[in-house]
């Protein structure tokens, strides 16, 4: 059969409060509507894949730019039943139609095939779950048989026979194009809302004798929707509970899966662990024997194998070599490659800088536009003075310096290989190899001199 997805994305989403359109917002690090794009691309023996869009489309067709997908424009909001028939040009060609909703990302494409694989040629098919508390969904009508009747709008209910129904349309539907030809220009807004329901094919189908079958989720919460800031937060924590789980299971160790947080791309080799509060943003790949403390926050940094990372410290857009040793309370910023082995410790900052194999800078320092070799101490308080108020200047320091506590290397400045500087030193001339180099202010003592006192009130 050939078979289209239509991905419904036209919503304001008001309830969120928010200029971002609804289904740009954040879930795991990516869009909602990436969610049910990824999903949707997944499957087997779909041609093609239609979004329909309305508020702020221009946006949500900018962010989504290269993607394989066809665009379609709902003017105004009449119902789901109006969005699809706003993508009807594009599917008139297809078998069949897979509808889905922009605001529902987690429905994964494991479960999404099979009911695609369970649904015949020419039946129409609802995702169904069921809820010990369906408030706010469609109720799923039956008759004696346990034949589908229709699906009746939690506002439209006749009596409460009807509202205590449980089980309840999840949204997702997959309907012939052949008979939905014929549905969509007899649906009618005939309902509280006003609008144009897609749900009401479902009684054209049974008036037809059209089979229609339920697919019933073990998990409804699979088909979670967003539409305010509160469900946004529920739908993040059943993400981050299913993504850590699945990490977990591969051999993750983490220490409470609760307190972690996984957004983007997540990769680790064998016996990494993640103590609790971590944060990992973007693309983050960690090597094998990854120790990752409290409080880290990781944001697209790759990490060599036995790396340990101490709490607190944040590293951004940066690789760490083989047995390098961060933190703790460090920031390692942009543009930064620590070599193997090497330590960058507790209140260091360093920002584009090349830190060689085995280099240490344990405390206090900031470290900017630098190259550092092997072998390399930097002692507390060091600084390199990369920025003139206008411009930025490179430091290039060999293998094998010494560093002394509280100096400040005025760049562009070059220091050779296996050179001392004196601690308390400002270097503002190149250092050539080898020997001491170091500027002090003589020492003075004065005899007599007092300490302020305090004047008294009389």
């Amino acid at each position: 059969m050939i078979t289209d997805v239509v991905v419904l994305a036209a919503g304001k989403g008001t309830r969120m409060y928010s200029q971002r359109p609804k289904v740009l917002q954040d879930l795991g690090g990516r869009p909602l509507l990436q969610h049910v794009l990824e999903s949707a691309g997944a499957l087997s023996h779909v041609r093609h894949i239609h979004v329909v869009l309305g508020h702020c489309a221009d946006a949500v067709r900018a962010h989504f730019e290269g993607w394989n997908l066809h665009w379609w424009l709902q003017d105004g909001q009449r119902g789901t039943g109006d969005a699809v028939a706003a993508a009807a040009e594009g599917f008139a060609d297809a078998q069949r139609i897979l509808v889905l909703y922009g605001d529902v990302p987690l429905l994964q494409a494991k479960t999404l095939q099979e009911f695609l694989d369970t649904i015949a040629e020419r039946e129409l098919g609802i995702l169904t779950g069921v809820l010990q508390a369906p408030q706010g969904y469609g109720r799923i009508l039956r008759d004696g048989t346990d034949t589908i009747l229709g699906i009746r709008e939690e506002r439209d209910c006749r009596d409460e026979d009807e509202r205590r129904i449980t089980e309840v349309n999840l949204g997702v539907m997959i309907l012939p194009v052949a008979e939905l030809r014929s549905w969509l220009p007899r649906l009618q807004p005939h309902n509280a809302q006003g609008e144009i329901y897609l749900t009401d094919v479902v009684t054209l189908a049974v008036s037809e004798r059209v089979p229609v079958r339920a697919f019933c989720l073990a998990d409804p919460t699979e088909a979670s929707g967003v539409n305010d800031a509160l469900q946004l937060e529920a739908v993040e924590r059943l993400y981050q509970k299913r993504r850590l789980e699945a990490l977990m299971r591969s051999g993750l160790r983490v220490r409470d899966r609760s307190r972690v947080d996984i957004r983007g791309d997540f990769r680790c080799g064998e016996d990494c662990s993640l103590d609790v509060n971590v944060v990992c943003e973007g693309s983050v790949h960690l090597g094998k024997g990854v120790r990752v403390g409290a409080g880290v926050h990781l944001k697209d940094v790759s990490v060599a194998d036995d790396v340990e990372i101490l709490p607190y410290s944040v590293i951004e857009g940066a690789q760490l070599g083989q047995g390098a040793r961060v933190g703790p309370f460090a920031r390692i910023r942009p543009r930064s490659v620590i070599g193997a082995a090497a330590h960058i410790g507790n209140f260091v900052e360093v920002k584009a800088v090349e830190l060689g194999a085995g280099s240490k800078a344990n405390h206090l320092s900031y470290l900017g536009d630098a190259r550092i070799g092997a072998g390399v101490n930097v002692g507390a308080g060091v600084i390199t003075c990369n920025y003139d108020g206008a411009n930025k200047h490179h430091t290039e320091i060999g293998d094998g310096v010494f560093i002394g506590s509280d100096s400040q290397l005025i760049a562009p400045l070059q220091v050779g290989a296996g050179a001392t500087i004196g601690a308390g030193s400002t270097i503002t001339r190149d250092v050539p190899e080898g020997g001491l180099t170091l500027s002090r202010s003589p020492q003075r003592y004065v005899a007599h001199w007092r300490r302020p006192t305090k004047k008294t009130r009389d």
